[in-house]
């Protein structure tokens, strides 16, 4: 984990008549009403950059749709940097990669929540080499069909589109897709660029989650300009740059 990068919590569990936790139950209404005609059961969630606060959405997404009764599975598919399991404060010992390698069986590595039985937990596992081509295998794409049958929604935590094609690899699979964009940090440009990418896979994008906020003073819309931190790598960081200024 990068210096200096913090670890999120569950809000809607510590504290669910906050702000914050009445913010994610809108959010997980808005969700529901987002397409009557199909319905929404695998959500991608991502970030343009990192430290947006994409993982502390997607877990509190999932704790707040357990909320409301539904059964939730949330898999860690971020094979770079993964912190679900440090948000719920669980194993990472084992998970997702030993699932689609045939080390596990799936039914093994499913973890529960306490206090919540309907809402699941995969970790990520160990880090692989080659996450890109894990998350775009069949097995993957397989792994999803077989949960849809148990779940009524399964969240994908997954890298940042802008610095990596995971994300926009999941979303080729999945019935739609969160960004998530820091409300006093992201700048403009790479919000468009994000969105850009994930519109060149055909993404169904259900929505933006504008994330961090301030409460008070008129900070909501001061966008500043940043540069890149070395998340996953010089030459991914690099190959993110260059598509940025095509």
């Amino acid at each position: 984990m990068a210096k200096g990068r913090k670890i999120g919590s569950i809000f809607s569990m510590e504290n669910p008549k906050s702000i914050v936790s009445e913010a994610f139950r809108t959010l997980r209404t808005n969700i529901q009403y987002s397409n009557i005609d199909r319905s929404v059961k695998t959500i991608v969630v991502t970030s343009s950059k990192m430290g947006e606060g994409k993982s502390t959405v997607s877990a509190n997404l999932a704790y707040s749709i357990a909320e409301s009764g539904k059964s939730v599975l949330i898999i860690d598919c971020d094979l770079r940097k993964p912190v679900i399991h440090k948000i719920y404060r669980i194993s990472n010992l084992s998970g997702l990669t030993n699932v689609i390698i045939g080390e596990s069986k799936l039914s093994d590595e499913i973890k529960i929540v306490n206090g919540r039985d309907n809402l699941h937990i995969l970790t990520s596992g160990p880090i692989p080499p080659n996450p890109a081509e894990i998350l775009g295998s069949n097995r993957m794409k397989d792994l999803l069909e077989f949960v849809k049958e148990s779940y009524d929604t399964i969240i994908l935590d997954s890298p940042p589109i802008g610095l990596v094609t995971d994300s926009a690899i999941l979303s080729t699979i999945a019935d739609g897709t969160i960004l998530v964009l820091d409300a006093g940090e992201t700048e403009v440009d790479l919000a468009v660029h994000a969105k850009e990418l994930l519109e060149q896979v055909n993404a169904k994008i259900l929505g933006v989650v504008l994330n961090k906020i301030p409460t008070k003073g008129n900070k909501y819309y001061n966008y500043s300009y940043y540069q890149y931190d070395q998340y996953y790598g010089e030459d991914e960081v690099e190959n993110s740059k260059k598509r940025k200024r095509k």
